[in-house]
């Protein structure tokens, strides 16, 4: 699904990310983790081409993204709260989204009923813009939006950071559902290793730019990661 050669991104003269081959196979839920500065947000901004690489390329179903915007018709992400239009309450940001995927309201209504766990209530009718809304709702409106396109291939930087225990579990069961149901291709970047060593199929682990491990999942992954981290 996504093939990535000899990729470099530069900021004045200072190398933050530098992978040289990495493939990443359709269907596989990737755990993407490292320390601040480990170039995890990079990665994950030039695969949408958000920024240039400085060299190199990132190709996804063989097409590079810098070239062609074939691969924005099945592709999702949630980044940060820029992705979402801050004066809209959610039903307005959800009925705006569905528009774009030739959705009418009652479509996007029936949608969110998948949602009603995830939104405990706090979501929808809340009388708020999204803006208003703390940031773990913020993200809980980003993904419900982004997987309205029913994507193949869906790319979320540090979705646990702002939620709640009950929230966090939620979202872990639903993204192994999408992974195994859907043969959805996931990106997962976070500071969680406990979520990403229970969710992931692969774990790359990023320091200072550099692709250093990459971890095929197994009983003894937490350990290896946990253990890495401590020294």
């Amino acid at each position: 699904m996504i093939k990535v050669h000899h990729l470099q991104k530069t900021y004045k003269g200072v190398t933050v990310l530098n992978i040289p081959q990495l493939e990443i196979q359709t269907g596989e839920l990737i755990g993407l983790v490292g320390n601040n500065g480990a170039g995890k947000t990079t990665l994950l901004r030039l695969m949408l081409d958000l920024i240039s690489a400085t060299s190199g390329e990132v190709y996804i179903k063989s097409e590079n993204v810098a070239k062609n915007e074939d691969w924005k018709s099945y592709t999702a992400a949630y980044l940060d709260d820029g992705f979402l239009i801050g004066y809209l309450t959610p039903e307005e940001y959800f009925y705006f989204t569905g528009s774009l995927h030739n959705r009418s309201k009652a479509d996007v209504d029936d949608y969110l009923q998948e949602f009603t766990d995830f939104f405990d209530g706090s979501i929808l009718q809340s009388g708020k813009y999204i803006r208003d809304l703390s940031k773990g709702n913020q993200f809980k409106v980003g993904i419900a939006a982004c997987l309205m396109q029913n994507p193949e291939l869906l790319l979320l930087d540090e979705p646990f950071s702002n939620l709640d225990p009950t929230s966090q579990s939620r979202l872990v069961q639903l993204l192994k559902q999408l992974q195994q149901q859907k043969r959805m291709t996931i990106i997962v970047s976070s500071h969680d290793l406990n979520h990403i060593a229970d969710l992931s199929t692969r774990v790359l682990l990023l320091e200072k730019g550099n692709l250093i491990k990459d971890i095929h999942r197994s009983e003894q992954t937490l350990d290896e990661l946990e253990n890495y981290f401590s020294v």
